[in-house]
C-alpha cells in the first residue's frame, strides 16, 4: 500500500468582527491561519453592515495568503468549511457566500460548522485536553459545557449578555481603544487597579447574568470618577474580579456534577490571564488541571473551523449546497459530535 493521502481542509470564520481563513490537516497540524480584525474608533461597537463590508474587502486576500502560507493549491484541498452560526447575520453571510462560490469553482464539498463546537475542538487538539469541562467565554457567548452521550451539553450559561459583551461595553464607557480588543485593554488597565469597588454578584443556579452588573458599574463609574473616588483601573479590576469569580463558581459546580477534574477555557475572553489564574487555582484545589490557549487559537480563527469541519468530513458528513445557509442562533448542543461517538459507549475504559 502507498502512503495514505493526508486530508486538508480550508476553513472560513466570519461570525463577528474577524474574518479568517485557515488550512489544517486531520492530525491538527495548522498549515496557515491568517485573519483580519475590523477595529472601530474608541467608544464604538461594530455594526453588522460595516463589519460585513470589512469582511468582503479582506476575504479573498486572506484566501490567497492562507494557500500561500500553507504551500498548497486548491487541488490539495479535500473540503471547504465555514461558520454556519451562531453569530451576526451580515458577517456570517460573507463566508457562506464565498464558500458556496469556491465550492463550485474548485468542485469541493462543503461542511457547515458550529462556531462554539469549533472553539472546543481547537482547544482540545492544541492543549491535549481529553474530556474537560469547557468554559466558553467570548463577546457573544458564555457557556459551561461538557461532553456527554454524543453531544456537547450546556450545563450553565448567561441568561442575558455574554461576559465579553459586558467587558466590551464597559470599555466603551471608559473610551478605551478597540485595538487589539477592548477586553485586552481592560485587562491591562485592571492590573493597575488597587481599590476594590463592591459590585452585584449574580449567579442563578448554574446560570449567570451580566446586564445588571453592567448597568450598575456604568452608573457607578459616572459618579465615582466625577468625584475622584476611584480610578478607571480600579473599576476594571473590580469588574474582572466579580465576573470571573462568577464564572469560576458555575464551572466548579459543573465539574462536581459531571465528576470531571479538568477545565478547558476557550473563546476570546479565555486569553485573559487573570481568568486563567483564578480557574487554575480552583482546578488545582480539586486535583485537576487547567487547559488554556493563547490569542492565536482562543480568538476566532479559520483553523478551528477547518479542523472541526474536517473531523465531520472524515466521518462522512458534508453539507449539501442548498443547505449552506447561516443562522444567528445555533446551539452548541444541536450538534451531534459523531467524531467522538465511540467514547459515549465506554465507562471506565470498558465497552457498555
Amino acid at each position: 500500500m502507498g502512503e495514505q493521502k493526508r486530508l486538508i481542509a480550508l476553513g472560513f470564520e466570519g461570525s463577528a468582527n474577524k474574518i479568517a481563513v485557515g488550512a489544517v490537516t486531520l492530525d491538527g497540524s495548522i498549515l496557515s491561519n491568517p485573519r483580519h480584525t475590523y477595529i472601530t474608533p474608541p467608544g464604538q461597537g461594530f455594526l453588522p453592515r460595516e463589519t460585513a463590508q470589512h469582511h468582503l474587502q479582506h476575504v479573498l486576500p486572506l484566501v490567497k495568503l492562507a494557500l500561500k502560507e500553507a504551500q498548497i493549491t486548491p487541488d490539495d484541498i479535500d473540503c471547504l468549511c465555514y461558520t454556519k452560526g451562531p453569530g451576526m447575520g451580515a458577517p456570517l453571510q460573507v463566508s457562506a457566500v464565498v464558500v458556496r462560490i469556491l465550492s463550485q469553482i474548485w468542485k469541493k464539498p462543503v461542511v457547515g460548522v458550529n462556531h462554539c463546537v469549533a472553539h472546543i475542538e481547537m482547544g482540545r487538539i492544541v492543549t491535549g485536553a481529553d474530556d474537560p469541562v469547557v468554559l466558553y467565554v467570548s463577546g457573544g457567548n458564555t457557556q459551561v459545557i461538557a461532553y456527554s452521550e454524543g453531544r456537547y451539553r450546556i450545563f450553565g450559561e448567561t441568561i442575558d449578555i455574554a461576559v465579553g459583551n459586558c467587558l466590551d461595553r464597559f470599555a466603551r464607557v471608559l473610551k478605551l481603544s478597540n485595538d487589539p480588543s477592548p477586553g485586552y485593554n481592560i485587562e491591562q488597565l485592571a492590573k493597575k487597579g488597587e481599590k476594590f469597588i463592591e459590585l452585584p454578584y449574580v449567579v442563578k443556579g448554574m446560570d449567570v447574568s451580566f446586564s445588571g452588573i453592567l448597568s450598575y458599574i456604568e452608573a457607578t463609574a459616572e459618579e465615582k470618577l466625577k468625584n475622584n473616588e476611584c480610578t478607571p483601573a480600579d473599576l476594571c479590576y473590580s469588574l474582572q474580579e466579580v465576573l470571573f469569580a462568577m464564572l469560576v463558581e458555575i464551572t466548579e459546580r459543573a465539574m462536581a456534577h459531571c465528576d470531571k477534574k479538568d477545565v478547558l477555557i476557550v473563546g476570546g475572553v479565555g486569553c485573559n490571564e487573570r481568568l486563567q489564574d483564578m480557574m487554575r487555582i480552583m482546578c488545582s484545589e480539586r486535583g485537576g488541571r487547567l487547559y488554556a490557549t493563547d490569542d492565536r487559537y482562543c480568538i476566532d480563527n479559520g483553523a478551528m473551523i477547518a479542523y472541526t469541519g474536517l473531523l465531520e468530513y472524515a466521518h462522512g458528513t458534508t453539507t449539501p449546497l442548498e443547505e449552506t445557509t447561516f443562522t444567528q442562533r445555533f446551539r452548541t448542543d444541536d450538534v451531534l459530535a459523531i467524531w467522538r461517538g465511540r467514547e459515549s459507549s465506554k465507562v471506565n475504559g470498558l465497552e457498555v
